[in-house]
């Protein structure tokens, strides 16, 4: 039994020169010089322990020994060949955590662009909060996360920083003396918090008067004429207008939106290039 695996080079160098019968038109064949060829040959022969090859000045050809292993040689370079292609053409999987407050209506042209960059590219994609997304990552369920700035967290790659408004229905009127009604996700929502501490910081009172479970669902009591909620504006139920200044309220900061990735090469991350650059062109827009 050979103790070791076989060179699998030193095997397509043996092939080869049986085929064409000349080590030169081996090495040129296999873009090396005839010296490493002869080297790889002579290692193989020395680990199967016969001689594979007869040559003199003149010709070249298989010992006996070697139109035995030819066949096997062959089969082995062709099984090779095989696994790596069909390796090559495996789907690799991308699992991608996106926030909520940066998803937006345009994530499916963001996923059809990442899905042109690389067709081939296995897409899983989760929405959630940003808080519940950076667990997940740091828990290694998520290879990449885009998300809002998150307290307690200075790490993250910067894709873009988007502008926020105080958003409501166009008809919907605050009544004066009462706290301003807004209409939030559920924490661990950062730009829920933000929002909160921005009102404090202004002396407005307020309370919340609806909490979702996603943006659409913010977007959905804002339309119902709810009360008021902190957005970006691609975000915006149809007809909902800016009342930050009718109201008086503190404006709201532009907010970053940031890349945790543990990609760092390869095809998945020219698709996280690919979606990054989209996310900046979708705020841009």
């Amino acid at each position: 039994m050979i103790e070791h695996p076989l060179d699998l080079d030193a095997v397509r160098a043996f092939v080869r020169i049986a085929e064409l019968g000349s080590f030169t038109r081996a090495a040129e064949a296999l873009q090396t010089t005839q010296a490493a060829v002869s080297l790889k040959l002579k290692r193989l022969e020395e680990r199967l322990g016969c001689r594979l090859l007869e040559r003199t000045p003149r010709y070249v050809e298989l010992s006996a020994r070697g139109e035995v292993f030819l066949k096997d040689a062959r089969d082995l370079l062709e099984m090779h060949d095989r696994a790596l292609a069909a390796f090559a053409r495996a789907r690799q999987r991308l699992a991608i955590g996106i926030s909520d407050h940066v998803a937006g209506p345009e994530l499916p042209a963001l996923i059809a662009r990442m899905n042109a960059q690389d067709p081939q590219l296995l897409i899983e994609i989760r929405i959630g909060s940003s808080g519940d997304l950076l667990q997940s990552f740091d828990r290694r369920e998520l290879d990449t996360v885009i998300v809002r700035l998150h307290a307690g967290r200075n790490d993250g790659e910067l894709v873009t920083e988007e502008k926020f408004g105080w958003f409501a229905a166009p008809h919907w009127q605050h009544r004066a003396g009462e706290p301003l009604p807004l209409a939030t996700m559920a924490e661990p929502c950062g730009v829920r918090a933000l929002a909160g501490q921005i009102l404090d910081a202004a002396g407005v009172p307020w309370t919340e008067i609806f909490v979702g479970g996603g943006v659409t669902a913010v977007a959905a009591a804002v339309t119902a004429g709810l009360g008021v909620a902190a957005l970006a504006p691609r975000m915006l139920p149809f007809g909902a207008v800016d009342v930050g200044r009718r109201l008086n309220l503190p404006e709201l900061p532009r907010l970053p939106v940031l890349l945790h990735t543990r990609i760092k090469d390869g095809r998945p991350r020219d698709a996280l290039a690919a979606l990054s650059a989209a996310f900046r062109g979708a705020v841009r827009g």
